[in-house]
């Protein structure tokens, strides 16, 4: 059996969540409810891969405060409180899905949330 990709696991961790959908975008895999984004998969310069979420105000300060080798401030969106996490190494993927579930929390519609209890 192939080993999984960090794509492949991130992949089953945001199609999970209800109404989430994959869609390409500037030639990257992004995630999508109701056709706004909660996480794009990224490789950076030096084809480490990653993600970026948006993140409730004050987490990205705290998250790349306390571990930068892990998380960082994204370009582009980086300025509106999203968040970067590396997927290259001893990658915790229950912090990876709590960092996604929490995008999509904050992405969602009301009604979506009201109805999921996700």
């Amino acid at each position: 059996m192939p080993r999984r990709t960090p794509l492949d696991r991130l992949r089953e961790l945001c199609l999970a969540l209800p109404e989430a959908v994959e869609q390409e975008t500037w030639e990257i895999p992004t995630f999508r409810v109701r056709a706004k984004i909660f996480a794009m998969y990224v490789e950076d310069e030096d084809d480490r891969p990653g993600i970026w979420c948006k993140a409730p105000a004050g987490s990205q300060a705290i998250l790349v405060g306390a571990d930068p080798e892990r998380f960082f401030v994204p370009p582009y969106v980086g300025h509106k409180g999203w968040v970067g996490m590396r997927l290259d190494r001893r990658v915790k993927w229950s912090e990876v899905a709590v960092v996604v579930g929490r995008s999509w929390r904050l992405t969602a519609p009301k009604r979506l949330l009201q109805r999921s209890n996700a």
